[in-house]
């Protein structure tokens, strides 16, 4: 039996309806921004729960957005989690800050203990991240930034329809960053993402900087650049939209069930945490393994795929070298990256494969 671990070709095997859609914005010739665009930003927007959606280009762009539009500038430090995807601290960068991290818990998310002890007056902002579609700890972190006059803008690019208690990720800092990643929850033919926000003042900087300062054809009234969303992925985004949420909860009934089905081995497989304030979408199904390497190798020789998200933190990497951390500075987040492995639950994989996983998964360990 093979357990696939990409999903598109059985996700968009049928794809009539948006043929349909893109046939009728071709007729229109608005290729850039236009009704199509309006229409899925009022969409998303009312999906989230806030007053403004700002389309852009991609999720990276959504996030070095929304930093700059709460004053993240050169000299600024922006606090973010080590066992994230590159995107989290390039973004900081791009933006022209510089990331400060700290470790996660054994959530696998940002540890929120850790923030005020490198808070410092170059900082500007927090950017939790809600890590494989996991909600971070923003209660804590909201009342850290409200104590100390910090921003925090969300990175909530795996994570469209995840909720702490009823509310959407996404929804609490100042701004906030999603992803349409062929990958993530709510998934476009390419790239595209969204900045989410109810401030004002901010959507009126995103909606004139994404699109070359310009307030009209002819005039522009600031640098800006351009990050517009393509008006066919916000087709493609509109349409997929209308079946987030039960492909949601087909993963998070997957999750469940391997969870269940790997809580009898304690001493070999960790499970994280997950206390039920919080609705998990699933993007990434993440364990912490013992011989984690060998139980890859093993499960691949079985035809069951799955992935290390990921093997090195963000502070060791080559491109983080200029920001002086070292081997040890994030215990957590080092051991994690050393046990952590990505089983398949997303929404095409039925019991019969979850059940076969499960049982390779034993085999290993148990003979």
């Amino acid at each position: 039996m093979r357990v696939n671990y990409p999903y598109l070709h059985q996700q968009f095997a049928d794809v009539d309806h948006i043929f349909k859609d893109l046939r009728e914005l071709v007729i229109t010739g608005e290729f850039t921004l236009g009704p199509y665009v309006e229409k899925f930003e009022k969409k998303f927007s009312d999906y989230i729960g806030v007053k403004h959606v700002i389309s852009t280009n991609t999720g990276t762009d959504a996030l070095i957005l929304a930093l700059k539009a709460v004053g993240v500038k050169a000299g600024d430090e922006v606090i973010t989690v080590a066992n994230s995807f590159y995107a989290s601290a390039g973004a900081i960068v791009a933006a022209g800050g510089t990331p400060v991290f700290v470790d996660c818990d054994k959530r696998m998310q940002i540890d929120v203990t850790k923030i005020e002890s490198v808070i410092t007056k170059k900082t500007r902002a927090i950017l939790p991240v809600h890590w494989m579609g996991v909600p971070a700890d923003m209660d804590t972190i909201l009342e850290i930034s409200k104590r100390k006059g910090i921003e925090v803008v969300e990175d909530a690019c795996p994570a469209v329809g995840a909720e702490i208690n009823g509310k959407r990720c996404g929804t609490f800092g100042k701004a906030s960053g999603f992803s349409f990643h062929p990958l993530k929850p709510l998934n476009v033919w390419g790239d595209g993402g969204a900045i989410v926000t109810n401030d004002d003042k901010v959507a009126s900087f995103l909606r004139l900087f994404r699109n070359h300062g310009m307030t009209d054809r002819d005039h522009i009234e600031m640098w800006g650049i351009n990050s517009r969303i393509q008006p066919i992925q916000a087709v493609v985004a509109s349409r997929v939209l209308d079946t987030v949420d039960h492909s949601n909860g087909v993963r998070i009934r997957n999750a469940k069930i391997l969870d269940e089905g790997l809580s009898d081995l304690p001493d070999s497989i960790e499970l994280p945490d997950r206390p039920d304030k919080y609705k998990s979408v699933y993007q990434l199904y993440v364990i912490r393994a013992r011989r984690r390497d060998e139980l890859l190798k093993f499960l691949r020789s079985k035809e069951i795929e799955c992935c290390i998200h990921y093997p090195v933190p963000l502070h060791l990497q080559k491109a983080a070298k200029n920001l002086g951390y070292k081997r040890g500075d994030f215990p957590e987040s080092e051991k994690q990256a050393d046990e952590i492995l990505t089983l398949s639950a997303h929404q095409y994989i039925n019991e019969e494969q979850i059940e076969y996983t499960l049982e390779q998964v034993h085999k290993f360990y148990k003979g």
